[in-house]
């Protein structure tokens, strides 16, 4: 059976993209595989779960209703802690129509991104207290 092995974002900018999403993931980029090998693959450190990602270039633009995105959990971290991270790194949030409005219109269960190239995630996890979009 196949596996995911490794996730391909369509990005203008390798080097802006593969910055943030290391620093947001906390992955290391992967060793050159030959020589003049300017790829930007991130892979999560060793032990850990998850499937790489390479930048690759595109000049297409990011998509406002991607068919596929990322959806990232903030784990033991309040939602609202790890926006704020992500923020300060480059991300920005966009408007959503489509956040569920039952039970708690004011407090989603996640948030909807885009990276530094417009590429967009969802983030979820445990919110805080009285914390809103």
């Amino acid at each position: 059976m196949a596996v995911i092995a490794q996730l391909s974002l369509g990005v203008s900018n390798a080097g802006r993209a593969g910055a943030f999403w290391a620093a947001a993931l906390g992955y290391r980029r992967r060793p050159p595989r030959f020589d003049n090998d300017e790829w930007i693959v991130l892979e999560p450190p060793a032990g850990a779960l998850g499937a790489a990602i390479a930048m690759d270039l595109s000049e297409s633009p990011a998509e406002e209703f991607p068919r596929l995105h990322l959806d990232l959990d903030t784990a033991e971290r309040p939602l609202d802690e790890e926006l704020d991270r992500l923020l300060t790194l480059g991300a920005r949030i966009i408007e959503w129509r489509h956040y569920p409005t039952d039970p708690h219109p004011a407090e989603p269960p996640y948030v909807v991104l885009a990276d530094p190239e417009g590429n967009r995630f969802c983030l979820s996890g445990r919110r805080n207290p009285g914390a809103a979009t």
